[in-house]
């Protein structure tokens, strides 16, 4: 019995790897169909005036609903219509001023088509998507983004999965694109996601979090065996290096005190701070963001930064553990 259990979950993770590759593949297959309209249908949004109205009959309309989800979400204001509902009447939604993202992977569904000559007539631009350029949707379309797919990823090559995920890449691609025209920034992502710990992190700053008592600091005159008891009883395994005013100099670590050790043995405890220290620390200011602070530490592979004020002198310090905010 065992065997057979094996067996079968033997096969059926093959079965969703080569579901998994399929659509990668899919996804890349997709790379030497952008072309000039990709490029066309990022000006048509990036420069409308109103809003992006997705539309898309059952499956279409699923990965149409995300699409414009995620471009609301990054500054382009979008939203999803059945075009049932629209062709029902919901045709009122629509100005002249937005521009349409029609989904349809056949290019044909008559329930999308019905309403199309009606944005034709109100010159709505339609920003077309199907695997078939050549369907009624392509050839109506101001322009048409190609996601045309070998096969399905499902063993019977019918219900829609190779397709709705490149549909749903392309929708990513978009928005990616939009994202970097409009310079949208990390801020302005969490002014559209100010619930939970996402829009606290993002709008939090780093003087929010940062340490701020009992800093460890030591001037460069002083020896290393007192900056080691500095260093210590500071628990961020550094100190700030301060001149009489308070200002930033530098940092020095328990690695640099390491160091010394090593290479200067017989001397060590005649050397002094300014002997070893780092004179270019990695700061930051504490009005930055969190964002930019977990940034730092995360590129630079570093435990810990010096917070410094707008003249230049040490706040605080915030660790990788205190970028989680409170």
């Amino acid at each position: 019995m065992r065997l057979i259990f094996h067996d079968i979950m033997d096969t059926v993770t093959e079965d969703g790897i080569k579901c998994l590759r399929d659509e990668a593949e899919a996804i890349i297959d997709l790379i030497p169909l952008l072309d000039e309209n990709f490029a066309k249908a990022v000006h048509l949004i990036y420069s409308s005036k109103g809003r992006i109205v997705i539309t898309g009959v059952g499956k279409s309309g699923h990965i149409g609903a995300k699409i414009a989800a995620t471009l609301a979400s990054t500054g382009t204001p979008s939203f999803y219509v059945n075009p049932l509902d629209a062709y029902h009447g919901d045709l009122g939604m629509f100005t002249p001023e937005d521009v349409v993202i029609a989904i349809s992977y056949s290019g044909n569904t008559d329930e999308l088509l019905r309403f199309i000559p009606s944005l034709l007539a109100r010159k709505i631009p339609i920003i077309g998507i199907s695997g078939n350029p050549d369907s009624l949707l392509g050839r109506y379309s101001t322009c048409h983004l190609n996601v045309a797919v070998k096969r399905e990823a499902c063993p019977l090559n019918l219900a829609p999965t190779s397709s709705t995920t490149a549909t749903l890449a392309m929708g990513d691609a978009l928005a990616c694109a939009l994202i970097k025209l409009r310079n949208f920034k990390a801020e302005d992502f969490a002014r559209f996601h100010p619930g939970g710990s996402l829009g606290r992190r993002l709008l939090t700053k780093v003087r929010d979090v940062m340490h701020t008592d009992a800093l460890p600091t030591v001037t460069p005159d002083i020896r290393i065996s007192d900056a080691v008891m500095t260093i210590s009883a500071g628990k961020f395994g550094l100190a700030a290096v301060t001149d009489a005013d308070g200002y930033v100099k530098g940092v020095v670590t328990d690695g640099d005190v390491r160091r010394a050790m090593q290479t200067d043995r017989d001397r060590f405890f005649d050397l002094c701070v300014k002997d070893i220290y780092n004179p270019s620390p990695k700061t930051i200011g504490e009005d930055s963001m969190l964002t930019e602070a977990e940034e730092k530490i995360r590129t630079g592979r570093l435990h810990c930064l010096l917070v410094l004020d707008s003249e230049g002198k040490l706040s605080g310090i915030i660790d990788a553990i205190n970028c989680v905010p409170r």
